[in-house]
């Protein structure tokens, strides 16, 4: 499970040598002798060369930051990467190792802890509908635990009477260990970060969350959007290993605090990704974020880019 010790167990490298067996063993012989993948990065000049940066990235299937990675380091003149990678991938014991050495950022969600909590409880992991009614406690959306949903009301009880108020301070404390990661990877070990906004896959680009937007106005860093096209059509499944074809990534204009982001500066230091920072600044956070999609959106083929356009 993704808790507090594990993050700060994470060790980030600005040569991680996960990433480059995976580039010399897997996708080189994949991209290379098994399969024909051809890897065009479009304005490739646009992406900075002597500072970190943010690649925001659309998020079309499991690994379509791979073929990117590996077209950077191929050409051995930019930094490596720390991807933001979901805390469900790190269930597996493996999968996690691995993610580790390649300088992965785990990225538990409320939906994940509740998920694990409940399952170190209950040996099993709550449905949907039970799921749903927990999260509604703990938002809020009930005064006292008798108003809960029946089965909701006998997990929170089972789990301890102060479960509610636990995970809440839980998930907060999760995101100060992922906060502490990301400005490490930025401003101590000279990587640039890979996030993709949206959160989760999908074909046609979707809404975007504001952690990208914060990470940037914290650490004051570029942000770099780049469109993913075709990917998907190499990576049908949930098996690593790409089929014959072109991908496409086209290279925004690097956002920053000097252009496009001027007016969204905040001139006072604030906790990255917490509660308080997300009320105080959740204008500034979601102008940014709308920026950056509609910056990933006109980088796309038509059939991922989303129906609605504009900030």
């Amino acid at each position: 499970m993704i808790d507090i010790d594990y993050l700060k167990r994470i060790n980030l490298d600005s040569k991680p040598i996960g990433q480059r067996i995976v580039a010399a063993l897997l996708l080189f012989p994949n991209y290379r002798i098994f399969a024909k993948v051809d890897i065009q990065i479009e304005n490739i000049d646009r992406i900075p060369r002597n500072e970190n940066v943010i690649f925001a990235m659309n998020h079309t299937d499991r690994f379509n930051y791979w073929p990117f990675q590996y077209k950077l380091w191929s050409m051995k003149c930019f930094p490596y990467t720390a991807p933001w990678v979901k805390g469900k991938y790190y269930r597996n014991a493996l999968l996690a190792k691995g993610l580790d050495l390649c300088n992965a950022i785990p990225v538990p969600s409320m939906k994940y802890l509740i998920e694990e909590f409940y399952r170190k409880k209950f040996k099993t992991r709550p449905d949907s509908n039970l799921y749903r009614a927990i999260k509604d406690a703990i938002d809020g959306r009930y005064e006292k635990i008798e108003q809960y949903p029946g089965m909701a009301a006998e997990a929170v009880s089972a789990m301890g009477e102060q479960f509610v108020e636990f995970i809440s301070g839980y998930y907060d404390l999760i995101m100060e260990g992922v906060a502490a990661l990301s400005w490490k990877a930025l401003c101590e070990k000279g990587l640039n970060l890979i996030i993709f906004p949206e959160g989760t896959r999908g074909t046609t680009l979707g809404e975007g969350r504001t952690g990208l937007a914060q990470v940037a106005l914290a650490t004051e860093k570029k942000i770099v959007p780049v469109g993913c096209n075709n990917s998907d059509a190499l990576y049908t499944g949930s098996l690593p290993f790409a089929k014959s074809g072109v991908i496409t990534y086209r290279i925004g204009e690097p956002l920053s605090l000097d252009n496009q982001l001027k007016e969204f500066r905040i001139e006072e230091k604030f906790k990255l990704l917490s509660k308080e920072s997300q009320l105080k600044y959740k204008k500034h956070f979601e102008q940014v974020t709308a920026i950056v999609m509609e910056s990933i959106n006109q980088l796309l083929d038509e059939k991922y880019r989303r129906a609605f356009t504009g900030t």
